[in-house]
């Protein structure tokens, strides 16, 4: 690699149009992570336990001094049915979205989408409660008539 293009490299935002074929060891699995099967020329997260490391201020600019593990806490979906992983730094706290790519684990990005749903912020045993409160009669089943 010549020396232009190697300056061209780490100039602001390359890596948001340009292809990114580097391969790395996933600081948390310690799984070697290649960008092929992903879907996709950005690899940014191990396809494994869906980690990633805080590289970026902006997409692509590789300008951040943080280094730290970003965790997968959530999942939601963009406008175009696309799912994307939510990712939060463990040293700064910096929230982050990256597109889910084509092998990802299913069952790691499931139970993180269901993880919400497992974990109520009230007590399951007084829904039949909370719904009277809400104006409904508290049933969890249709009365018959």
């Amino acid at each position: 690699m010549n020396r232009e293009n190697k300056r061209r490299k780490f100039e602001k935002r390359y890596y948001k149009t340009n292809p990114c074929n580097d391969s790395f060891t996933c600081k948390v699995c310690t799984r070697l992570v290649t960008p092929e099967n992903a879907g996709s020329t950005h690899r940014n997260h191990c396809p494994n336990c869906l980690t990633s490391i805080h590289l970026d201020n902006e997409p692509g600019d590789r300008e951040s001094d943080c280094g730290g593990i970003m965790d997968p806490i959530g999942v939601w979906v963009r406008k175009n049915g696309e799912w994307a992983i939510i990712h939060r730094c463990r040293r700064c706290g910096k929230l982050s979205s990256n597109r889910v790519a084509a092998d990802d684990n299913p069952m790691k990005l499931m139970s993180i989408a269901l993880r919400p749903l497992c974990t109520p912020p009230f007590p399951i045993e007084r829904i039949e409660e909370m719904t009277e409160y809400m104006g409904g009669d508290g049933s969890l089943y249709p009365k018959s008539k």
